[in-house]
């Protein structure tokens, strides 16, 4: 199940309806049966069914009684250091074990027998939140949950399970406590979100998606401005699948009276990668900066560094900004491609630090069309590496994964054969072979792709230079009655275009970032 299939949209009305007509002291019994039943619909078939189960309540025990343990602990920082070493642990025999074997075994070890492990359901992003909670527990910014029932809603909550947001207990956890009650205009905003969350996955990453996998899986057999069209192309998919993923967790959140934290800021209209970042994953970035950076910064072990350390600034501000980012590449995945995706993140940032040290920082207001190149800066220099991201998350038309000479391969061959007929030709070629063979569906394609995107970003124009990147459903509210009822139907039929246009069925695709 996902937050874009059918199931969903029968589980989240029903949790709704129960979650408010029962009384306060049964309205976390809803959330966790909800999330129960989430869970067990997404569970895998191959037999593995009760990994993701085990999993989840293994981090849910043992963070929730390691937490409850600490204020009567002389020993905080030992109980912080088994439980952090203790979840990262877990996760990383499962991130881990399926690529490890073969390169320490031999790439037919899976044939000998040994079963590849079944990744579960949002492990990383379960185990980031609740080591989040047991480092804010051990500095004496919250208080330890003492309620298991109420923790293990929040880890384990249907709407977030998925692919995040990365809550905070200081955050949620309150607001398990307390009465919710029905409020109509709420229910209103959160559904006016859930709308543009599904209209941003369906009707314009999935859609898109169809020609961008199409190049990818072949694109030893294009030219540069296919390749070019192509990279730029899942760059938009990415980020209106994560994008619209995570509206439609916080609008299954706001539906139930449950504030989780935006993720995404309209990120795009970024002049720098600090910027970028603070409003791209914004539940990883401020994470990985709370619990991640903050501590190499101010940490002991940073000043010996053997090249850029105490030495050469105090505190370690750039070596520290490079090692969150390699991190973070790890993170995303344990193979190559990702390892350089990680690398060329912390190039980019540590690269503009030092831009900012030896040149100077840039005027606060500076003219159009100095911001628009900046802009374009940011997004050609984030495409390009989304190609490893790309290439690093996915599989060749053989079954077996992109190697990194794939990426750098794609990347030389971006500034081959730039002829826009060879581009019109393949272009028509990959559509017409890849998902439909008539022209008038090539052409009706290609519009509703160009229309999509272009309300879509609208939509985010707006957010951005008229709001000042309030929330997506404040900035739906704050129009005019009949401006809001154009946007509402807007999404509606574009939803159930989109849903035709990928053969009408509500077997919706996954999430880009389910998978990590």
């Amino acid at each position: 199940m996902t937050l874009s299939s059918l199931g969903y949209f029968v589980l989240l009305p029903l949790t709704a309806v129960l979650f408010y007509l029962v009384p306060h002291k049964l309205q976390n019994w809803v959330l966790a049966i909800s999330s129960f039943i989430f869970l067990c619909f997404s569970l895998p078939q191959n037999g593995q069914w009760f990994i993701p189960l085990t999993a989840l309540a293994s981090v849910t025990l043992f963070v929730f009684f390691l937490a409850k343990a600490m204020p009567a602990s002389n020993h905080k920082k030992a109980l912080v250091w088994i439980g952090v070493g203790g979840c990262l642990a877990l996760l990383a025999v499962f991130k881990y074990y399926n690529t490890a074997l073969p390169i320490l075994f031999g790439q037919d070890i899976f044939m000998q027998g040994a079963a590849k492990l079944t990744f579960p359901l949002g492990i990383s992003f379960y185990s980031f939140a609740a080591i989040g909670y047991l480092i804010d527990v051990s500095r004496g910014d919250m208080q330890p949950e003492t309620n298991l029932l109420h923790f293990s809603v929040f880890t384990g909550f249907f709407a977030t399970i998925s692919s995040g947001p990365i809550c905070r207990g200081s955050q949620v956890l309150p607001q398990l406590q307390k009465h919710h009650h029905f409020d109509a205009i709420r229910i209103g905003q959160a559904l006016r979100l859930f709308g543009l969350g599904l209209f941003k996955k369906v009707a314009v990453s999935d859609v898109l998606a169809l020609y961008v996998n199409q190049v990818f899986s072949h694109y030893q057999q294009h030219g540069g401005l296919s390749l070019i069209v192509a990279a730029v192309g899942y760059s938009l998919v990415l980020y209106f699948d994560f994008c619209g993923y995570s509206e439609m967790a916080r609008a299954s959140g706001l539906l139930l009276d449950i504030q989780l934290p935006e993720n995404f800021k309209t990120p795009y209209f970024s002049t720098n990668f600090s910027g970028f970042w603070s409003r791209w994953h914004i539940s990883l970035s401020s994470w990985l900066q709370d619990y991640l950076f903050m501590p190499l910064v101010w940490g002991r072990w940073t000043n010996h560094l053997p090249i850029i350390g105490k030495k050469v600034q105090n505190p370690p501000m750039i070596s520290s900004v490079a090692v969150v980012f390699f991190l973070s590449g790890f993170w995303h995945g344990s193979t190559l491609p990702f390892v350089v995706w990680g690398i060329l993140q912390a190039v980019y940032r540590v690269g503009e630090e030092l831009c900012h040290r030896f040149i100077g920082k840039p005027k606060k207001r500076p003219p159009l069309y100095l911001v628009f190149a900046k802009r374009s800066g940011v997004f050609i220099l984030w495409t390009l590496s989304l190609v490893f991201f790309k290439m690093g998350s996915s599989m060749t038309p053989q079954g077996t994964p992109f190697t990194v000479h794939d990426c750098f391969a794609f990347l030389a061959q971006m500034l081959q054969n730039l002829s826009p007929a060879r581009f019109v030709g393949e272009f028509l070629t990959d559509i017409q072979t890849g998902f439909y063979a008539k022209p008038i569906m090539v052409a009706g394609w290609i519009v509703f792709v160009c229309v999509g995107l272009a309300f879509a970003f609208w939509m985010d124009w707006l957010r951005n230079s008229k709001f000042k990147n309030k929330a997506a459903e404040l900035v739906i509210a704050a129009q005019r009655p009949a401006v809001r009822w154009i946007i509402d139907y807007t999404l509606i039929i574009f939803i159930l275009f989109g849903l035709i246009i990928q053969n009408g069925g509500m077997n919706a695709q996954g999430f880009a970032y389910a998978n990590f």
